[in-house]
């Protein structure tokens, strides 16, 4: 009996189409990551399990996929895992090729990262990210940039976006003045599930992570301040005067909101204290991107990290990044249907021939042209011309160059455009398309 293939859940094969939508995406962010003066850099799919713990909070930690040893004596061997995202390995790239780079340190990463997690739409198990970092400087000009490099990538794939931002040290400074200081990991796990599970169950959570009635009471009016990002700002400073670390965050949002005035930044941008972001690592601002004309959870997000690379023996480097969910950024463009009509083709040009004699010209001819750049295929079977065209149409090629005995005699081609159906014959080093 022959076996039923399969995937496993939470991952996918990609078409043709597929593919040529997901390098539009790569292709497009890496241009903008250019921009900006980020180089590329990669890092293996796996890494040691013990550079991966403790960098994602418990509930990241519990979604770490762990690979069986190999090749190595099990007494031996260390034991790896699949990377959960790209900026723990970015932090451990860091600290082993200090001596090679200069700070402050550009880089961006385009590569899959796994996570143990129940599949349903919008989250895969395997997924690309395209990651942006900058690390050692403490200057918030760094989150001013990648602000503006999040305007840009999604102004260039015409989805509307609206970006969330907070600050770690106001989320601290708030479990100050509400009495929970010990408690600020569990207040920022709870209240940012509040988009997804209401505000009912992030207070049971709170309760259940220890936090008295009196701090969870205390908690909800911050939650819910109005008025625009200024009008929050203020009233912050005089929730949090009993707090330094507190007062500090909201002076660093207040600077990035200034330098946003000067670069004209045209991007809906929020205050939004309910944001918290569940990774340990994050000390400073954070952001969270949300497509407005789409349901759908955060397509990017990041924040400043002051002593992640720390960990690995390299101290007092701060740095700063955002994260593009490609496979979300996918779903969004789908169901907007904003990919340009053109992306399917990428052959520009078919030949299609009568007979051998006919084949044999056609390959001389693509060759030829492939050497000047143009894109060719040449039909590989001299078979019915109806066929031949119809693999054209399904290829969405736009132009056929048709070889028959009277075309051959010539040795020139009856072009056609396949879409208003217009046929001339031109010789090879005529042609132009």
């Amino acid at each position: 009996m022959a076996q039923k293939p399969a995937i496993p859940k939470g991952t996918r094969d990609f078409s043709q189409l597929e593919m040529a939508r997901r390098n539009y995406i790569f292709s497009t962010i890496r241009e903008v990551f250019a921009l900006y003066g980020f180089a590329q850099i990669e890092t293996p799919a796996m890494e040691l399990m013990s550079t991966l713990m403790g960098k994602y909070g418990e509930e990241g930690d519990k979604l770490l996929f762990r690979i069986q040893n190999s090749g190595e004596k099990a007494a031996e061997a260390p034991e790896k895992g699949l990377r959960y995202d790209l900026t723990v390995p970015f932090a451990r790239y860091v600290v082993q090729h200090r001596d090679t780079i200069q700070f402050p340190f550009k880089r961006f990463q385009i590569q899959p990262v796994w996570r143990a997690d129940r599949p349903q739409k919008g989250r895969y198990r395997e997924f690309y990210q395209c990651d942006v970092d900058v690390v050692g400087t403490n200057s918030l000009l760094a989150e001013v940039e990648l602000i503006q490099i999040v305007e840009e990538v999604y102004r260039r794939l015409g989805i509307r976006v609206s970006l969330h931002i907070n600050n770690r040290k106001v989320l601290a400074g708030i479990a100050e003045v509400i009495g929970a200081p010990d408690k600020m990991i569990d207040i920022t796990v709870a209240i940012d599930k509040l988009d997804k599970i209401g505000v009912d169950k992030v207070n049971e959570e709170l309760r259940e992570r220890g936090l008295s009635e009196q701090a969870v009471t205390a908690l909800q009016p911050i939650l819910n301040l109005s008025g625009d990002n200024r009008d929050k700002l203020a009233q912050l400073r005089t929730i949090l005067a009993g707090s330094e670390v507190g007062l500090k965050g909201v002076e660093e949002l207040e600077t990035i909101f200034n330098h946003l005035s000067f670069v004209n930044c045209n991007l809906p941008i929020d205050l939004d204290l309910c944001l918290a972001r569940g990774l340990n690592y994050y000390t400073g601002a954070i952001f969270e991107v949300k497509a407005l004309d789409v349901q759908m959870g955060s397509i990017t997000g990041g924040g400043r990290y002051d002593n992640l690379t720390g960990i690995f023996g390299l101290p007092d480097v701060s740095g700063v990044g955002i994260s593009f969910g490609a496979d979300r950024i996918y779903d969004v463009l789908t169901e907007l249907n904003l990919y340009p009509e053109d992306l399917q083709s990428t052959t520009q040009l078919l030949f299609a021939c009568f007979g051998e004699d006919e084949l044999r010209f056609a390959m001389q001819s693509a060759t030829e042209l492939r050497r000047k750049g143009m894109r060719v295929e040449v039909y590989p079977e001299a078979t019915k011309m109806k066929r031949q065209m119809a693999y054209a149409d399904a290829k969405h090629i736009p132009y056929v160059a048709i070889i028959g005995s009277n075309e051959l005699a010539e040795r020139k081609v009856m072009l056609k455009n396949m879409q208003t159906g217009e046929q001339c014959l031109t010789g090879i080093e005529d042609l132009k398309i």
